[in-house]
């Protein structure tokens, strides 16, 4: 009798387990989001919600029911600690460079790992020229931003932000921007993907009268705003003290205003 050939999966020379491949299932044509979990409830889940049968519609033509996204979580979070970061993505099964995807598209894989607040900073941040794929979308496989963060962080920065071809700055990699005149927040106005925390931030400020508007933000005209901010699904806000030589003396107000709008988002069951 033959035996059977065993074929392996390996990585560095080690057969992989399955946490190994977990996080790379998802390294293809496939979306996402990340949030926060306290004692099984999450701020703005209904943004998630949105996010993620949105860009499922955009890649797959079709979206998981929000029902089983949310049983999927629940189920997730209920067998973790009581603070905890988790992603959801959801994939094609056939991943990529494949003309059609699955019937069953899109799958979703859930993800737990260890809470967190993000960065104490302040941050310095490097601008270079850079424009995303589907900017609206949260997807995976972005290789472009690591390679400009390793690029920053050897040239004395922190991480980077991205300019577009006008001179306008979206985001930065793994950030949402925000800024400050002395009187108002500022929303750069660009292509750029519209975080969660940022969708917290907007509702929650208004409904605390602070004012807040959109307008493009240029590298080369940084001297008329005093206030910058980074967030994610981390933090509302990290302040940064600097984008290349440009410095900003009052990101601190702008980081307690964004942390009380934050505050005032209740922490809802899943």
């Amino acid at each position: 009798m033959h035996e059977t050939p065993q074929f392996h999966t390996l990585i560095d020379d080690r057969i992989a387990e399955a946490s190994d491949l977990a996080p790379l299932a998802c390294a293809g044509f496939a979306h996402f989001t990340a949030l926060q979990v306290r004692d099984g409830r999450v701020r703005g889940f209904d943004l998630h919600l949105d996010r993620l049968r949105s860009a499922s519609l955009a890649l797959f033509g079709r979206a998981m029911p929000d029902e089983s996204v949310r049983q999927s979580i629940r189920g997730a979070v209920a067998h973790g600690p009581a603070a905890m970061s988790l992603t959801a993505t959801l994939f094609s099964r056939r991943g990529e460079f494949t003309p059609v995807g699955d019937p069953s598209d899109p799958s979703i894989l859930v993800r737990t790992g260890p809470a967190s607040d993000g960065p104490a900073g302040p941050l310095r941040l490097a601008a270079v020229a850079h424009e995303r794929w589907r900017p609206g979308i949260k997807h995976v496989g972005e290789s472009a931003k690591t390679y400009f963060l390793r690029e920053a962080v050897k040239q004395g920065y922190d991480d980077a932000l991205f300019v577009d071809r006008t001179g306008r700055i979206s985001e930065a990699t793994i950030w949402n921007l925000a800024f400050w005149d002395g009187a108002a927040v500022i929303w750069p106005e660009a292509d750029l993907l519209p975080g969660i925390t940022m969708g917290i931030l907007r509702r929650q400020l208004s409904g605390l009268g602070v004012v807040q508007r959109s307008a493009p933000v240029r590298a080369d005209a940084l001297g008329s705003l005093t206030g910058c901010v980074v967030m994610n699904s981390w933090t509302p806000a990290v302040a940064v003290s600097a984008i290349g030589a440009a410095t900003f003396p009052q990101s601190d107000t702008l980081v307690a205003t964004l942390h009380r709008a934050y505050r005032s988002e209740a922490l809802l069951p899943i």
